[in-house]
């Protein structure tokens, strides 16, 4: 028999930390989508670059001593939210430069510090063992895929050329493939409860519907905007979700009470 209280939810990160993942995953995905397959990527990576500028905005605004936020670039060895930073500014630089100056590789540059920190972010919600449902294995290829299936989805409102159609396609299959291994790892540790219903809305509005408007438009482009947006919208639903509603840590039990010797 177990001793003590049931786990509660965490109340440190809200809806700004959540931005975070939000913003910045659907920014990173942009980069990565506007190198696979946007001709003329300025206006995407701009677009990218307000993303992820908003989400790291909205985590600033959740500090309680602003200027403490410098602290976050001391420990590289050990914090995953450190080596974001690291990866943000190197994004940055490169994003800006691709934004002025001519030479293609800086867009392909771009993108790899896009995945680069989309992993830190999926990474830190893997550090956060007290959380069960963020410390499955599973979350780090769910949080990417979900980040490239929002930016290719993204993408489609600056370019509806075959290859930004089918990357779009194949990003949301990836998807959906990540979410059901990240449930059935939750389910193992019956902890997948919070996550059904935006699980539900996350593949039926936001996966079956576009797949089926994307083939659409290829005829029709005017289409594509309204994939986009159920892909992103659903997208940034679950990640609220699982970082606010599904982020209960793991409690504690004793299964072995002291017990006072008689004198």
């Amino acid at each position: 028999m177990s001793y003590g209280p049931n786990p509660w939810q965490q109340k440190h990160w809200d809806w700004r930390a959540a931005a975070n993942f939000m913003l910045g995953g659907t920014g990173a995905g942009l980069l990565v989508a506007t190198a696979m397959a946007v001709p003329s990527p300025r206006p995407a990576i701009l677009l990218a670059l307000v993303l992820i500028a908003a989400g790291l905005g909205a985590v600033w605004l959740e500090i309680g001593r602003k200027l403490r936020a410098i602290h976050v670039l001391f420990n590289p060895k050990t914090s995953w939210m450190t080596r974001e930073s690291f990866a943000a500014v190197v994004l940055f630089a490169l994003g800006l430069c691709a934004l002025v100056l001519p030479p293609a590789w800086l867009v392909y540059a771009c993108a790899l510090a896009a995945l680069a920190f989309v992993y830190c972010q999926a990474r830190i919600l893997r550090a956060s063992k007290g959380i069960p449902a963020w410390r499955a294995p599973e979350v780090v290829p769910f949080i990417l895929a979900s980040a490239l299936a929002e930016g290719a989805c993204a993408a489609l409102l600056f370019e509806t050329a075959p290859v930004a159609l089918l990357f779009a396609e194949l990003t949301l299959l990836a998807r959906l493939i990540g979410w059901y291994r990240f449930r059935a790892a939750l389910r193992r540790e019956h902890r997948a409860a919070a996550l059904e219903e935006a699980g539900r809305i996350l593949v039926l509005l936001g996966t079956i519907v576009p797949l089926v408007l994307i083939p659409a438009a290829y005829a029709a482009p005017q289409v594509a905007p309204l994939a986009a947006f159920a892909v992103v919208a659903t997208g940034w639903w679950f990640k609220l979700t699982l970082v606010t509603r599904a982020a209960f840590n793991q409690g504690f039990a004793l299964p072995h009470l002291p017990v006072r010797g008689a004198r």
